[in-house]
């Protein structure tokens, strides 16, 4: 069910952090990259409003791939530098864009998405796992409280990998 407004900051701030202790709880006890990926793409799809596509870009080592996600069918390989989840890739930091036809590169998998937030994944010996992407259908959807809720949720899921 799609939402027309933005949810209110403090409403924003209790969903991240409910969001935050059913992700510790879906991905206790299991380590498996593909499994736990699945998981939190399908949690996070479900639970936030007005966003058309939430998943994973995972890094093969030259570019990145698409891996777990729920949405329409997407972009299978970006390279580094490239678009949205190549920028983040590349600088290790998180990228929000409020509106991603202005974004100077941006890679339109799908010409509904308008904005966008990509979460770099780094384990703690600082080797690339890939990218967390979540898309939205409206401009601005994403804010500080969004980068902050996610960067913690994929902290969260990156503390349930082993790294190989």
């Amino acid at each position: 069910m799609f939402h027309t407004e933005v949810m209110q900051n403090t409403n924003k701030k209790a969903l991240y952090a409910e969001l935050l202790d059913q992700t510790r709880g879906l991905l206790s006890g299991e380590h498996d990259l593909i499994a736990n990926a699945a998981q939190f793409s399908a949690l996070i799809f479900n639970s936030l409003t007005q966003i058309n596509w939430a998943g994973f870009y995972l890094f093969d080592g030259t570019e990145l791939v698409v891996g777990p996600f729920q949405g329409k069918p997407a972009c299978v390989r970006i390279p580094i530098s490239v678009g949205v989840c190549g920028t983040a890739a590349k600088t290790r930091k998180t990228q929000v864009v409020h509106d991603v036809n202005t974004f100077d590169g941006h890679i339109a998998c799908d010409v509904v998405s308008q904005s966008e937030i990509v979460v770099p994944l780094i384990y703690p010996d600082g080797t690339l796992l890939g990218v967390w992407d979540v898309d939205s259908f409206i401009i601005n959807r994403f804010d500080e409280d969004d980068c902050f809720g996610m960067e913690s949720l994929c902290t969260q899921f990156m503390s349930s990998l082993r790294h190989p």
